[in-house]
């Protein structure tokens, strides 16, 4: 009878102290064993060739001191399937170790020992060896018992049988390869079970998992919320889930996952273990972050597209504008060039005249010369006007009046082909706006008209109550509705087609050559109106004709103000010999106004900048009257003005300026006691204002 063979037993661990003690035990037992030692450090390093692919050994057992024993024991098992994986234990760790084991791939049917029972080590790895032994002997055999009982099975049963391994090999497959990690908790909170996903998500390894509270995957700060949840389930039986941070000592950067836990019931309906669901959402995180940054820059990103958009149309702007000034240069120097021309050489024929003696023309010349000075002016003002920047001298006007006196010089204007007819509306109401203004846009109107009717046509004028309700002024750009007087002016000639129309009332556009225009004539008007609070609007059609209308606002009240007086006369002079500071820049303005005033009667004192009419104002001189340009350096005139009232509050002043922007009587720019005349004015003007003035 032959000697059994020894069991092969490879022993992996650093406690020398339990395989010299298993060594003694084996000794006493009297059993035939083949014992191998080797340390942890080696199997990891060295890999496990050579300790069991080449020897094949009956059982491999781990002792208490191996720190990853189920990694390692992983790996030997599929090496070596036929070998008993046998655990050294302490007590604290045996229980839920051993509950676990069955969730671990390759290791359900493990062999677990308390390591203080190390006397009955021997028999239980004789126990091993033998079902190894017994495992690979009767492996022939039990394929011969299961093939002839596969034979007796009927074919249903069989296919059941298949089904049934098929499923559970399935099932097993989805639970080891889902993203998705997957553990179990005892009712204690620690896990006992968990697949490959879960490891990788927590970033643990297996053998330090297994009994390791649920709440310990997490950082600090979540542990109390994982407590709570694992209570509220056991408690309450329902499922829950929340999202939270994975950052913390297992973890290797930032990330963000979201946590499932349901209660496992037994067949009495007793919560006996938690299924916990794992899931990385942090590129979902990522995601819902940009998200959240791209929303609440979204308002900033089209302000600065809106502001992008405003820049490049504002450059568009500023390119047609240089456009437009260039048809504006020629169009403004063919015209102050012609009216140049009549000022210069009407002066130059008087002084020709008067130094041959000959006097009794002189007055023809002189008034040419003074109209042609009058038609630069009113050039002038229709450049501020287009730019809303011309000071009107606002009055009350009776527009019939005015239309009536206008119809003489509208006739020789129009000319022989053109008829004219006026329209005047009984009970018209008055408006108040500058009837210089006014007479110059009705004039220019019909001048248009009567280019736009070069073979001849009528041409109607017709004055009217009207009144814009609020349907009319919300489609229009800044008109109040209310009750306006209207002045139409309506021609049979080429009309306007809708391109045209849009532009009309834009400055320096104009259909004519270049140098025979300026294109100031509707955007004067347009300018006008605006300032008169009022509004213009074209009506036009190719072929038959158009109309412009000019609504001015209705004055309650009737009748005018008094008019400055044609000539200087007697009724100008003052007999109480008031004093006039005169504070000018312009050394021929100032030395005219001096003059006149003191052709007058009036005591005239000057200055020639703002600085030295204040040093005036300061003094103790006796100062009745202020007459100041707005225009000033160093000090403009109401600077001036505001000073010297400080200390003189009595003062009247009265204000001359060719251009001021902030000089449009609506905007409240003049207080009592002060007045303002509009560059240039005529002597007879400036005398009449003044007296009006000191009288008061």
């Amino acid at each position: 009878m032959h000697a059994p063979h020894p069991y092969k037993v490879l022993f992996v661990g650093d406690a020398a102290a339990e395989f010299a003690s298993l060594q003694q035990s084996v000794r006493v037992a009297g059993e035939s064993f083949e014992l191998t030692h080797v340390s942890e450090a080696a199997v990891a390093q060295d890999g496990p060739s050579p300790h069991v692919r080449d020897w094949q050994p009956e059982v491999i057992a781990f002792d208490s001191s191996t720190q990853n024993p189920l990694s390692l024991a992983r790996q030997l098992r599929q090496l070596s399937p036929k070998s008993q994986i046998v655990f050294l234990l302490p007590s604290d760790r045996l229980e839920r170790f051993r509950s676990s084991l069955p969730f671990v791939p390759h290791l359900a049917g493990a062999w677990t020992l308390n390591n203080r029972s190390f006397h009955e080590l021997p028999q239980l790895l004789k126990e091993a060896a033998q079902a190894s032994r017994e495992r690979a002997a009767s492996a022939a055999v039990f394929d011969k018992i299961n093939s002839q009982l596969t034979k007796g099975r009927s074919p249903q049963s069989e296919v059941r049988r298949a089904q049934l391994a098929s499923s559970e090999r399935y099932l097993a497959a989805v639970l080891t390869q889902s993203p998705d990690g997957f553990l179990a908790v005892d009712a204690d909170g620690a896990i006992i079970a968990w697949n490959e996903s879960a490891a990788r998500l927590f970033r643990i390894g297996w053998d330090h998992i297994v009994g390791t509270p649920l709440s310990e995957l997490f950082p600090e700060e979540h542990r109390g919320e994982i407590d709570s949840l694992v209570a509220r389930v056991l408690h309450e039986g329902s499922i829950a889930t929340t999202e939270l941070s994975l950052q913390g000592e297992h973890a290797e950067g930032p990330s963000h996952g979201e946590l499932s836990v349901a209660p496992v019931h037994d067949e009495t309906g007793r919560i006996t273990t938690l299924s916990i669901t794992a899931r990385d959402i942090t590129a979902r995180k990522h995601a819902e972050q940009e998200l959240r940054e791209l929303n609440e820059t979204l308002e900033a990103r089209v302000a600065q597209a809106v502001a992008e958009l405003s820049e490049s149309e504002e450059a568009l702007r500023q390119a047609h504008k240089m456009e437009a000034i260039g048809q504006l240069t020629g169009g403004i120097a063919h015209d102050f060039n012609n009216l140049l021309q009549g000022i210069i050489g009407s002066l130059d024929i008087a002084r020709r005249r008067l130094s041959q003696g000959k006097t009794s023309e002189l007055d023809r010349f002189l008034v040419s010369a003074t109209t042609a000075a009058n038609r630069a002016a009113a050039l002038t003002h229709r450049l501020l006007a287009f730019a809303r920047r011309q000071p009107l001298d606002p009055r009350p006007v009776d527009a019939n009046q005015m239309v009536a006196q206008l119809e003489e010089l509208l006739r020789r204007t129009l000319g022989e082909i053109i008829s004219l007819e006026v329209v005047r509306a009984g009970g018209l109401w008055t408006t108040k706006c500058d009837p210089h203004q006014l007479e110059s846009a009705v004039l220019n109107l019909a001048i248009n008209a009567r280019d736009a009717m070069p073979d001849g046509g009528s041409l109607t004028i017709e004055t009217s109550n009207a009144y814009l309700d609020s349907a009319y002024a919300a489609n229009e750009h800044e008109v109040r509705p209310g009750p306006y007087v209207c002045i139409s002016v309506s021609d049979t000639g080429m009309g306007m087609p809708p391109e045209v129309i849009a532009k009309a009332f834009e400055p320096f556009f104009t259909t004519k050559p270049i140098g025979q225009g300026t294109g100031l004539g509707l955007s004067m008007i347009y300018g006008f109106a605006r300032q008169s609070e009022g509004h213009a609007k074209i009506y036009s059609e190719p072929g038959v004709g158009t109309t412009v209308k000019l609504y001015l606002p209705r004055r309650d009240g009737s009748g005018e103000e008094p008019q400055d007086q044609a000539q200087l006369g007697a009724e100008h002079q003052t007999h109480a010999g008031e004093t006039v500071l005169v504070v000018e820049d312009e050394t021929v303005v100032r030395s005219l106004v001096v003059e006149v005033l003191s052709e007058l009667g009036y005591q005239v004192i000057e200055a020639h900048d703002g600085p030295s009419g204040l040093a005036i104002l300061q003094s103790a001189r006796q100062i009745d009257l202020l007459v100041t340009d707005i225009g000033l350096p160093g000090l403009n005139g109401r600077q001036v003005a505001d000073a010297g009232r400080q200390l003189r509050p009595e003062i009247k002043v009265l204000f001359m300026t060719g251009y001021a922007e902030n000089a449009a009587l609506a905007s409240g720019f003049l207080e009592p006691g002060m007045e303002m005349i509009t560059k240039p004015f005529t002597l007879e003007s400036l005398a009449a204002r003044v007296k009006q003035i000191a009288d008061r």
